[in-house]
């Protein structure tokens, strides 16, 4: 059977494997970062809330880190087993692309990871801040390289073939290529986005137990202004890569919009059903000419249809059509969650609003929805090539028997599966614990070259 041939489970195994890996440094991404800022305000405050947050949620991000980094291992295996002749064609780009990630960001996180997680009492604060630091820069780093990676996959540049291979000839056109600034500005706001959602919900859930407790104010608090103020320019970043995407792969807008005809003033279709067969989308809800302005900025502009491509170009517009309308349904989610929380922040009951409360930790989980949604469309959307317009998927793979990848497949569903649900209970029942647990005692004393330092518990400071 074609829906059982060996591309088609390569590349199911391959979504499966990378759904999973992606969740976890999305996460790790905006907790690092999240740590930093804790630990600063620690430093500069000597507030010890700040410091029971930032336990409580460095044992959080050393168990998604941990998973992100043995996923990422397991995923990687299959550039060499299931698609032999890709990593042949792209390794003089892909690989030392990677490599950078490698020595670059995740030497950096691993190398002092271990200064973070356990030598705040062994090496002082000064210095366990830098470590924080390290760490934090090092994830935006492996996003830098990721990203980068990926985006010469979508629109490859500084590069020419010889013998069959892809051989650099610019290093600064191949890393900075033309999808690739506005990609990495919208993953990393993503992932931002995505940690201050679940920073929200754990403090949602804790405050709905216990209005009154402090951490979990905080957390709530620094979460809601996170989602007032990066969900609208996640909005703007969004649209700047739309247009980016429109004019360097115009077949994955109109299977994203579901436009089979060319058209100026094009609709903005809401919601259908993109049939590929017949060449139209069904059922469709439009609203004229809304289209042509969002993708144009114009409301004359003209949008091209999926029928002005070969129809072995086109991409599955029925998948990448309702995968994008999650994407940016979450994306208002997000948005109208941080302009509620500044209404009820202004009326003093930021708080105290059961609701509100309840919307934040029904919202906990629709960062990853986002992203996983955002990241089906970009790589489906851009079928049927494994590099855009240069090679195709069904050139990439290697000649292995159906049944081996599919056995494969099978095991890792069963693998993942345990593993990482059990990691991922572990990480829930962490959260579940009340972060005023975690609280230093106020007689704490932080050695440092000889010195001491003893922890402070000032008045609150405003939240």
């Amino acid at each position: 059977m074609h829906m059982l041939d060996a591309e088609i489970l390569a590349r199911i195994q391959f979504a499966f494997t990378i759904s999973f890996h992606i969740i976890f440094p999305s996460f790790t991404i905006g907790l690092a970062s999240f740590l930093f800022v804790l630990e600063a305000l620690w430093l500069r405050t000597r507030d010890d809330a700040y410091l029971a947050l930032y336990k409580f949620w460095v044992k959080i991000f050393a168990l998604a880190f941990g998973m992100g980094v043995v996923s990422g291992i397991v995923m990687s295996y299959q550039f060499g087993t299931n698609w032999g002749p890709f990593s042949e064609f792209t390794g003089g780009v892909i690989g030392p692309l990677m490599a950078y990630e490698v020595l670059s960001a995740f030497f950096l996180e691993a190398g002092f990871l271990g200064i973070m997680l356990f030598g705040l009492n062994r090496v002082g604060p000064k210095l366990h801040f830098t470590a924080t630091t390290m760490v934090a820069v090092g994830t935006l780093f492996s996003a830098f390289w990721i990203l980068s990676a990926n985006s010469w996959m979508q629109t490859p540049d500084g590069y020419m073939i010889e013998n069959g291979r892809a051989v650099v000839t610019s290093w600064w056109d191949a890393i900075f290529n033309p999808s690739f600034p506005y990609r990495l500005v919208h993953m990393v706001l993503a992932a931002f986005l995505t940690t201050a959602l679940v920073v929200g919900a754990v403090g949602a859930w804790h405050l709905l137990r216990d209005r009154q407790n402090r951490p979990a104010r905080i957390m709530f608090s620094m979460a809601m202004w996170m989602a007032a103020i990066v969900a609208p320019i996640q909005i703007v970043a969004g649209d700047m890569h739309g247009l980016n995407t429109l004019e360097h792969q115009p077949a994955k807008v109109a299977a994203m919009e579901g436009h089979f005809d060319t058209q100026n003033g094009a609709p903005l279709i809401l919601f259908g059903w993109p049939d590929m067969a017949a060449e139209e989308t069904r059922y469709a809800l439009e609203i004229p000419k809304l289209g042509s302005m969002i993708l144009t900025h114009d409301w004359h502009g003209k949008i091209t249809g999926l029928k002005d491509f070969a129809p072995e170009d086109r991409p599955n517009a029925t998948i990448v059509f309702w995968t994008f309308r999650v994407m940016v349904g979450m994306g208002i989610l997000m948005a109208l969650l941080g302009v509620v929380s500044l209404f009820a922040r202004l009326r003093k009951t930021l708080f105290s609003c059961v609701w509100l409360h309840r919307f934040a930790l029904v919202m906990g989980p629709s960062g990853f929805v986002a992203i996983l949604a955002g990241w089906f469309t970009t790589e489906i959307g851009r079928q049927p090539w494994v590099v855009y317009g240069v090679m195709r998927t069904s050139d990439a793979g290697s000649p292995i028997a159906p049944t081996a990848i599919a056995g494969s497949l099978i095991a890792f569903v069963i693998v993942y599966t345990i593993v990482f649900g059990v990691g991922t209970a572990y990480i829930l029942r962490a959260m579940n614990h009340d972060p005023r647990h975690a609280h230093a005692p106020k007689d704490e004393v932080l050695r440092a070259g000889g010195r001491t330092v003893a922890a402070q518990n000032p008045p609150q400071a405003g939240e």
